[in-house]
């Protein structure tokens, strides 16, 4: 009887324990949110298209590796496609590439919806020109780009909206394909460093 009621309370222990660890699992904070732009639509704005180049693909593939390493660094990091949840977090960062009806008018951009998101905004950008060679715009913030929905859905302190390239451009394609996965970690460095991880992100 006595080994009875032991063998329970262990067992009743072991299993609050197991779902206790469960829900801490599934409650911690987020602290990055990852979108890839136009990912899971099937209709209205798909991204745009450079033969069998498709910016929605290029984005899922960078969300993709950006996510994988944030969390491979120990900051918790959620992964979303165009449909937005209410979410709250520290950061969040869209990931798009632009197209033009005139080939190569255009090239890198970023857009952001406050001055709380301009210091993150401003390292992106150091970063990124010093390895992107094409087109780099002012500060992409368009009363399209205020509309973006993303920016009412997700309620984070800082939100960047990425440009990384212009998709409709053939020599810029030619300089993205090879490195999309190094400029995913270059994203990835210059958010942790938020966190106060410094890493170092070679691109040639």
């Amino acid at each position: 009887m006595f080994k009875n009621i032991t063998a329970l309370i262990i067992s009743a222990f072991l299993l609050f324990f197991i779902a206790f660890a469960i829900y801490k699992y599934y409650t911690k904070p987020i602290y990055v949110v990852v979108q890839a732009g136009h990912e899971g639509r099937s209709d209205g704005n798909t991204g745009s298209s450079n033969g069998k180049e498709k910016e929605v693909e290029w984005n899922i593939l960078v969300a993709n590796e950006v996510a994988k390493t944030l969390n491979k660094w120990g900051i918790n990091t959620k992964r979303i496609g165009a449909k937005t949840p209410n979410i709250k977090t520290k950061i969040a960062v869209s990931i798009h590439f632009d197209g033009a009806k005139k080939p190569c008018s255009t090239g890198a951009s970023i857009g952001y919806p406050n001055i709380e998101s301009k210091e993150l905004a401003n390292r992106w950008k150091k970063a990124y020109k010093k390895v992107f060679p094409f087109k780099w715009h002012k500060d992409n913030y368009t009363k399209n780009l205020s509309e973006y929905y993303a920016f009412y859905n997700i309620k984070a302190d800082k939100f960047i909206l990425l440009e990384l390239g212009e998709i409709s451009c053939n020599k810029q394609v030619k300089w993205l394909k090879p490195r999309l996965k190094k400029i995913a970690h270059l994203i990835a460095a210059v958010i942790a460093k938020d966190f106060g991880i410094d890493a170092y992100v070679e691109i040639k």
